[in-house]
This record gives C-alpha cells, sequence and structure tokens, in this order.
C-alpha cells in the first residue's frame, strides 16, 4: 500500500494563499445565501463609522458654547457701541453742541480776551491766529477752539444752563475735546460729561433694556480707554460699567443649546454603539453559519473521497482543514470584514471632516500622523529578521531539546552530558540573543503608537493655538481635531490587521476549497443491482486482477485470480508490501480495479454499490477503535434493537463477559480508547462488535498482531466463532494462527505464488515454508 503522507499542514500565521484572488472568490461564493446579511452589517459598519466621525464637529460647537459661556459676549458688545453712537449721531449732534459749548466770539468779548491783563501774549497770538483759521474754515472750528490755550477756552466758555440742566465750564471744555476727537476720527479715550448726555442722548431699548442717557455716556467713556479685541481690559472694566449694560455683555451660559447639543452627541454615541453591536452579532451568525456549512460540506466530501486520497494525505492535514482552517475563516471573517469597511470609511470620512472644518489644521494632523508611521514602519521593517532569526533558533533549540530527552538514556550510558551540555548553552545563547532583540523592537510598538498619537495632538494644538489666537480658528476646531487625530491613526492600524486576517483567510479559504474540489468516487445511483446478505451463498472469484495505487508506476496487483467457495476459511500471507491489504481493500470496493472482475455469486462488484458490499462484510482490523462512551454503546455501534441478552451472550463467546463482570457498572460503564484497557481486551470488544453484524464474509487483518501469545490464543478462539459457518479471509503475519485455514494464498509482488493447505506448503519446501521456519529462527 502507498502510505507516502502529504507535506501539507495548517497555514502558518501570515501564510500568503498561491492564489489569493481565486481564494477569495471561492469565499465569496459560499457566502453567496448570507449576502443579505452581510450586505446589512457592512451599512450599519459604515454608519457607525459616519456616526463617529460627526461627533467631533459636535464636540466642536459643545466646547465653543461652553467657552462662549465664560467669556465676555463681545458681539453683544459690539452691538451696544454701534447702537449707542449712532443713537450720540442721529441726536443732531451738530446743533446741540454749539448750544451746548455756547462759544462766545463777539467781538466784545474777542476785544476783552485781547486786551486782558491775566493772559499772556503767546496765548493772545495763537488767539489771534486761530481767529484767521476759523475765518477761513468755519467747519472746523470746534477742532480750533480746542487747540486754545485753557485761558483762552475759559474765557471763551462758560457756565450755562439747558433746559435746567447745570452745564459746568469743565463739562463743557471735557466734551468740547471729546468733539473733537470725533471731528478728527479719534474714538480714544472719550469724555461726556452726565449733564450733557442727558441732551444729547435719548434712552434707547437694547437686548430688552433700557439704557439710560448716562448709562451710555458712562459706557462712552470707560469703553473708549479700550480696545474691544483686547479682552483681558474688558474683564477689568466690567464691574465699572453700570448694571444694565453689565448683564447684556457679561460672560452667559446658554444651558438650552448645551442640553441639546449633549443630547445629540449622547444619541450618536448611543447610536453607533448599537449600530456596532447589531452588525457585530449578524457577522457572528455568518462566521458561524459559513463554519457549520462548511463542516458539513467537507463532513461530506470525506464520505465521498476515495481511499487513495487518505493513502496521500495525512489524517491530520485533512483534519486541519476541518478544524483549524475553518475556524480561522469564521473568526477572522468576522472581525476583519466589517472591521475593514469600518476603519476605512472612519479613515476617508475623517479626511473629509478634517478639510471640511480647516485645511491648515487636516494637513498638520496627516502630516504629523503619517511622519511617525514613516518612523514606525522604518523600525518594523529592520526588526523583521530579529523575529525571523528567533523561530530558527528556537526551532534548533527546541529540536536539541526533543533530541537529548529522547536520547537521556544514550547520553548518560556515553557520559556525553558535558557534550550536550556545551550544545544547548550555545544554542541557548542564540535564542536569548535573538529574543531580547526582537521582544526589543516588538516593545517599540505600543511607544510608537503612542508617539504617533502624541505627535498628532502637539501639531494640532501647537498650529491650532496660532491660528485661534489670529480669529482663524475656534477653541472647539482644537478639540474637534483632537478626537480627529485619533480617529485618523486608529484605522490604519485596524486596515493594516485586517489585511493580515484577509490573507489568513485566503490561505485557509484555498486548503478548504482545494479539500472539496478533490475528485470524488464515481457516483453510483445509476447502480439497481444489489445482493442481499440473507440470501448470498458465499462464493467469491478474483479473475485476473490489475491494480495500481495512484502515482505508483509498479502494479501492486498484478493479474491476480483466485476461487473461494462459500464457507471457507482463506488465509492470505506474504511479505510487507505484497499486496494482501490490498487484496481485501479491492474486495471490500474501497479502490476500483484497473483491470479484471471481482465476482460475489457470481456478479461483478462493479454492478453493485459500495454500500451493498460492504453490508456483506464484517471487518476486524489489527487496529482496535473503541468512541467514548459504554461498552454497551460501543458494542451495538450504529444497530438498532440490540436486546441486553444478545450483547451478553456475544461477550461470553469471544471470553470478554469476566472482564466486564469486573467493571463498576458491567456493560453501562463508559470507557474509551484512553482508558486502562488492555490490547487484547480492546481487540475482543471490537469481535464482540463484529459477531453481532451477522454477515456472510468475514476479514481479520492482523486481529492478534498487537497481543501477547495468551491473550492471542483467547482473540483466536473468538475469531474462529466469528468466522464459523461463513466465509472469512484471514491476513496474518504469525502464521501459526492459520493452521486450521481451509486455503493459503501465499502472495508476492502482487500475485500468487503458492496455495494450498498448511502442511500442503511445507512439504512443498517452497517460499512458505522458509516464511514459517523464519519465525523460529534466532
Amino acid at each position: 500500500m502507498n502510505n507516502k503522507k502529504s507535506k501539507m499542514g495548517p497555514p502558518k500565521k501570515g501564510e500568503k494563499p498561491k492564489n489569493m484572488g481565486v481564494a477569495l472568490n471561492n469565499l465569496f461564493k459560499e457566502l453567496t445565501p448570507f449576502k443579505t446579511l452581510i450586505i446589512i452589517s457592512l451599512i450599519l459598519a459604515m454608519l457607525g463609522s459616519i456616526l463617529s466621525i460627526l461627533a467631533p464637529n459636535k464636540l466642536s460647537k459643545l466646547t465653543d458654547t461652553i467657552s462662549e459661556g465664560l467669556i465676555i459676549n463681545t458681539t453683544k458688545l459690539e452691538e451696544l457701541s454701534n447702537e449707542i453712537n449712532n443713537n450720540m449721531l442721529n441726536s443732531d449732534i451738530s446743533n446741540k453742541s454749539l448750544e451746548i459749548l455756547n462759544i462766545d466770539l463777539k467781538e466784545e468779548n474777542i476785544g476783552s480776551i485781547l486786551t486782558s491783563e491775566n493772559i499772556n501774549e503767546e496765548d493772545k497770538e495763537t488767539f489771534k491766529n486761530t481767529l484767521m483759521k476759523i475765518n477761513e474754515d468755519k467747519t472746523n472750528t470746534l477742532i480750533y477752539i480746542n487747540d486754545l490755550p485753557n485761558s483762552i477756552k475759559e474765557q471763551l466758555i462758560r457756565e450755562s444752563y439747558i433746559n435746567n440742566i447745570k452745564i459746568t465750564q469743565d463739562d463743557k471744555i471735557k466734551y468740547l475735546n471729546t468733539l473733537s476727537k470725533i471731528q478728527n476720527k479719534d474714538y480714544k479715550n472719550l469724555i461726556i460729561p452726565d449733564s450733557i448726555s442727558k441732551i444729547i442722548l435719548k434712552e434707547i431699548k437694547f437686548d430688552n433694556k433700557i439704557i439710560k442717557s448716562t448709562e451710555q455716556a458712562k459706557f462712552i467713556n470707560i469703553m473708549s480707554t479700550i480696545d474691544f479685541k483686547e479682552k483681558n481690559k474688558i474683564y477689568n472694566k466690567l464691574d465699572k460699567l453700570p448694571n444694565n449694560i453689565k448683564k447684556i455683555i457679561e460672560p452667559k451660559m446658554n444651558i438650552k443649546k448645551i442640553k441639546i447639543i449633549c443630547l445629540f452627541l449622547l444619541i450618536l454615541y448611543i447610536s453607533s454603539a448599537l449600530l456596532t453591536y447589531i452588525e457585530t452579532i449578524m457577522m457572528t451568525v455568518v462566521s458561524n453559519k459559513l463554519a457549520k456549512s462548511l463542516r458539513d460540506k467537507i463532513s461530506k466530501k470525506i464520505n465521498r473521497l476515495p481511499l487513495h486520497y487518505f493513502d496521500k494525505n495525512s489524517i491530520g492535514d485533512t483534519l486541519s482543514r476541518v478544524t483549524n482552517d475553518v475556524d480561522t475563516i469564521a473568526q477572522s471573517l468576522n472581525q476583519s470584514l466589517s472591521s475593514l469597511v469600518s476603519a476605512l470609511t472612519l479613515f476617508i470620512g475623517t479626511i473629509i471632516m478634517m478639510f471640511v472644518t480647516n485645511y491648515i489644521m487636516a494637513l498638520t494632523a496627516i502630516i504629523s500622523s503619517l511622519l511617525g508611521f514613516f518612523f514606525m514602519a522604518l523600525i518594523l521593517s529592520k526588526s523583521q529578521k530579529y523575529f525571523t532569526e528567533r523561530q530558527e533558533q528556537l526551532g534548533k533549540l527546541n529540536g536539541h531539546i526533543e533530541e537529548i530527552y529522547s536520547g537521556l538514556n544514550v547520553i548518560k550510558a556515553y557520559n556525553a552530558k558535558k557534550l550536550s551540555d556545551k550544545k544547548f548553552d550555545e544554542l541557548n545563547e542564540k535564542v536569548m540573543t535573538a529574543n531580547r532583540k526582537s521582544q526589543f523592537l516588538s516593545g517599540l510598538m505600543m511607544p510608537m503608537m503612542n508617539f504617533v498619537g502624541n505627535l498628532g495632538f502637539v501639531a494640532v494644538c501647537i498650529v491650532g493655538a496660532i491660528l485661534t489666537q489670529k480669529e482663524i480658528i475656534t477653541f472647539g476646531v482644537i478639540v474637534a481635531f483632537m478626537t480627529y487625530v485619533r480617529l485618523f491613526t486608529s484605522p490604519l492600524s485596524s486596515i493594516a490587521q485586517a489585511m493580515t486576517s484577509i490573507q489568513q483567510i485566503a490561505a485557509s479559504s484555498e486548503r478548504v476549497f482545494d479539500f472539496l474540489k478533490v475528485r470524488e468516487m464515481k457516483s453510483e445511483k445509476d447502480i439497481k443491482e444489489s445482493l442481499d446478505k440473507n440470501k448470498v451463498k458465499g462464493n467469491i472469484e478474483f479473475k485476473n486482477v490489475t491494480f495500481t495505487y495512484s502515482g505508483n508506476k509498479t502494479p501492486t496487483i498484478k493479474n491476480f485470480s483466485a476461487k473461494v467457495k462459500k464457507g471457507q476459511k482463506i488465509a492470505i500471507v506474504g511479505p510487507t508490501g505484497a499486496g494482501k491489504t490490498t487484496m481485501v481493500n479491492l474486495l471490500m470496493k474501497f479502490y476500483n480495479i484497473d483491470d479484471g472482475e471481482i465476482l460475489i455469486d457470481g456478479i461483478s462488484t462493479k454492478k453493485l454499490t459500495r454500500e451493498n458490499i460492504h453490508s456483506l462484510f464484517t471487518m476486524v482490523l489489527q487496529d482496535t477503535w473503541l468512541f467514548d462512551g459504554t461498552i454497551k454503546e460501543n458494542i451495538i455501534y450504529n444497530r438498532q434493537n440490540i436486546s441486553d441478552k444478545q450483547i451478553e451472550e456475544v461477550c461470553k463467546m469471544v471470553g470478554i463477559d469476566h472482564f466486564i463482570k469486573t467493571l463498576p457498572n458491567g456493560i453501562d460503564t463508559n470507557i474509551s480508547n484512553n482508558d486502562s484497557v488492555s490490547a487484547g481486551q480492546r481487540q475482543l470488544l471490537t469481535i464482540a462488535r463484529a459477531m453481532l453484524e451477522d454477515t456472510p464474509f468475514v476479514i481479520l487483518d492482523e486481529a492478534t498482531s498487537n497481543v501477547d501469545t495468551r491473550t492471542e490464543e483467547l482473540v483466536q478462539i473468538a475469531m474462529d466463532k466469528l468466522a464459523k459457518g461463513k466465509t472469512s479471509f484471514i491476513i496474518a503475519h504469525r502464521l501459526s494462527t492459520i493452521k486450521n485455514a481451509d486455503l493459503i494464498l501465499v502472495m508476492k509482488d502482487g500475485n500468487i505464488i503458492e496455495k494450498g493447505t498448511h502442511e500442503e506448503l511445507l512439504n512443498q519446501n517452497g517460499f512458505y515454508k522458509d516464511l514459517y521456519n523464519s519465525q523460529f529462527e534466532l
């Protein structure tokens, strides 16, 4: 038999498939029944990411709203200032000012000033020049008079009453200075006395509050001394302003707006979490249903595969496809597909939102983050060789350890402890060095990720502070971008992880679908003929049978012919590789013959289904097999309506009844293949299982090769009882067990070279005699 095993094994972590496109295409076809769930899940993942992207914008508005509640309302301040200025300008200030000031430029007063002994000549000369300027340009009369020395102004401007309001000389001079500044468009340090404000200013209504003329004057007097952009100075002057005005411009929280934004953010975050939760559940359902579907297909596929597939491929590899590969597909699919969509949506959406908010800040965040990732990628690229070296050195160390422990007795016997220790120390040193370097660089991953995030935060804060100072953006934009930086860097890692998972999915998918595409046994749905096991006589004939294992050039069975009559006990012997087991496998139709025919009661096995042929045979193999369960369940295995009495009878027939009686629960005792049940006892249990089958043919393949001589006698007696009245085939290496066979077929190189009874073959002095005598040679 060809026992060549496949070198294929489960895919290693990060292993790339041979053809990713084909592998993923096959997987997508398998996912077709779940496409509605997948589409909904991906849409939910996208919506969840979009909601997350919208949150920073609202967070920015919340920050700005709170900030506005902590600072003076400069907007209201400017609006109120404009309103008061308009009120002053709309009050016919020119005419009223002349009436208020009542400047005396009559000739008598001018002559009195020029002849006064209390005014020096220099001031008089200045007054004369001013009079000339006024005569030439009367529009700037107030400016010229304001520029006169105080000695002259005191003579021109005197105390008076208007509307029973006393206006002092000092108030008039201050007001004159204010008017002169206004005329020169200089609005700094204006002073409007209360007495004058009552005349030139009317009460106004602003922000549902009445602002009196004196309050307006006080506002002008105070606010004209500072720049509205100098917020610190405004805070310092705030307490000096009238209460009505102070209430208008003082910091005030818009609690209603804050509540609305907070509620919106809460709904946003809850909705995003809910969508993600639903999406996760849906993808979990899809991945588990896909895994179930694949396992079902693999399970059905295994039953349709020809036996030669398992000759070429290890059982472990096939089991790995059922377990590891399917689990990898399910778990990675659950984690990567929606994660990739979410990450891409988050990545693209974040970039768009950043540029919509402010392109300068967007460029700052992106460049700083990508710069950090560049350095991280550079370090990781350099570290890959150390990870590879670590695995190689670890493999060498493990190999050495396994070698040392498995040959420990030899090492002690040859006093090779020092030599083995020296080699161990060398390998251990190399592992330590490679491990230290790889772990150091691996440990840099988290700090580097923190560095990327922190670099983005710092860059955003610095550039944001500059832009805020220039009033290009608000403080809330900085807060938003700090969130955007996190949302921008996070998807890059998620995308990288998702792409790695997709590679694993593709690699595992390739193995699973390669298995599902393996050529199956030919369908037997068109075969109508069958044999009833209760009516079969028990004759078998091999006619010129030829068979070659797939991949072999030389036939294992060559033109094999033999006739077996009903009830005969046929023993098949020969050296290893002669084709004994192969011949039995052909009889059971585990393999299809290349040429010739095998006839059962004159009917070719080609005209019978495998299931029908299997129902005619009972097999007891060299390797015993017990599953977890009771002795009763192991003996009944796949049969219906078997009574306890029948079980006790077959157990007694094979001599296993005494062992069963020693067990705590008898035939209801739970056992498994790993329990402390001897090889002979396991073999007797499998014979008891076979005896319940009651088929016309029995095959015993090396059934006593793994038991001791005493147990062999018990097994032999049990097998004789099993084969009584049936056509039986016995394959054995211990020729002492087949002395009573009706016919012994001696096989070599796929052909029958001798046949006869035990005594006949010994008398022939041929190959059988040599084979028999070799058992007793020293």
